[in-house]
């Protein structure tokens, strides 16, 4: 027996209590982590937005099956409950006193910081087994015996934001798509987002592209970056293409050779990253606009990497009505997050020269997903 995170939104959470809860689903990017489960493995329950613990599902099938009829949860897992809180006031806080020092991906760090959220970033991560029994045995007690844990006045905030988030949508000729309209921040200069980040973008950008070379990719990087990039490095160097290996328009290979990194496979383009340094976050995202705009059948896919206190920020942004509007789709169900800790941990895998890109998707964070 395994265990396992699977992450509820406050809507997904209503619409489940609704269900019989004999199955659960997840995207399409999942499906290779669904098929590793097995029955009896454990699925721990956590309710985004508001951190919280909900409950366990067992798992029955021996395999996942597809339902395109729950889209965009297509991947569909025969469960069983074995405790789950209706009442989200019935979730454990995550933040609690004897969870928070518990758990091994929280105890070293601050409850204030969002440096700790990588084993919550996404359904079906692995959980540690000491965590799984630990969090198990909470839940079990929990659903025999509910105590109250009132919502926060940050938990109605972020739930009311939600709310109202759902409530704005643009008609498409396809569906209603929610966005957002995000609220303008102050602008920080380079050298103060260095200072907040301890990082800069073209050490990001270094990281990505030695990532890409690692993988068995080439990679791209815009040429007035390149020895910035380098500059950062320890040792070593990076290995560039001299040029794209493209056919495209002019204004289209302009749009494509400016963007942060490319990871490429013989004479096609895998992913995109850019990376958002910058407290303003969209300038990379008109980049990927601006693409799709002008090549709507380009099958690439996509990435925003922004340090984990810009997440909420980036997803704001990747709502945009305007971007909602994209002959392709909207853009924020064709771009994925990537938060730097994220990206520092898959630099870190061993064996990656054996691995393939699409070790990155279980890494990545969908705006629908919170």
């Amino acid at each position: 027996m395994a265990y396992y995170t699977y992450l509820f939104s406050p809507d997904t959470h209503e619409a489940f209590i609704a269900t019989p809860r004999d199955n659960a689903g997840v995207r399409e990017r999942h499906q290779h982590a669904a098929e590793r489960l097995r029955p009896g493995d454990i699925l721990v329950c956590y309710l985004t937005r508001v951190s919280r613990w909900l409950g366990l599902l067992k798992v029955l099938g021996e395999r996942p099956s597809r339902d395109d009829s729950h889209e965009p949860f297509v991947v569909r897992m025969e469960v069983e409950p074995l405790a789950f809180a209706e009442d989200i006031q019935h979730a454990i806080p995550i933040r609690l006193d004897e969870v928070w020092s518990t758990l091994s991906f929280t105890r070293d760090h601050d409850p204030g910081s969002s440096t700790w959220t990588g084993k919550i970033r996404g359904s079906l991560a692995p959980l540690d087994r000491a965590d799984g029994e630990f969090l198990e045995g909470l839940l079990t007690l929990q659903s025999a015996d509910p105590r109250t844990y009132p919502l926060t006045n940050d938990d109605r905030q972020k739930l009311e934001s939600f709310a109202k988030l759902d409530s704005l949508q643009v008609r498409r000729a396809d569906s209603d798509v929610p966005v957002s309209v995000p609220e303008p921040e102050p602008e920080l200069d380079d050298a103060a987002e260095d200072r907040l980040t301890g990082r800069t973008s073209h050490q990001v950008q270094a990281t990505l592209a030695r990532l890409g070379l690692a993988l068995g990719l080439e990679v791209w990087a815009p040429r007035s970056d390149r020895e910035r990039m380098i500059a950062t490095l320890d040792r070593g160097d990076i290995a560039f293409l001299d040029r794209l290996p493209l056919n495209y328009d002019e204004v289209t290979l302009r749009t494509i050779e400016n963007i942060d990194v490319l990871w490429l496979r013989g004479r096609s383009i895998v992913r995109a990253f850019e990376v958002e340094h910058t407290t303003s976050v969209y300038s990379g995202i008109l980049r990927m606009a601006d693409l799709l705009a002008l090549q709507p059948n380009m099958d690439i896919k996509l990435h925003l990497v922004a340090p984990s206190d810009r997440r909420e920020r980036v997803f704001r942004e990747l709502r945009r009505p305007v971007f909602s509007l994209l002959e392709r789709g909207p853009l924020a169900q064709l771009c994925t997050y990537l938060s730097y800790e994220a990206l520092e941990e898959l630099a870190a895998l061993p064996n990656l020269r054996h691995m393939r890109d699409s070790v990155i998707d279980e890494y990545v964070e969908e705006p629908e997903e919170v």
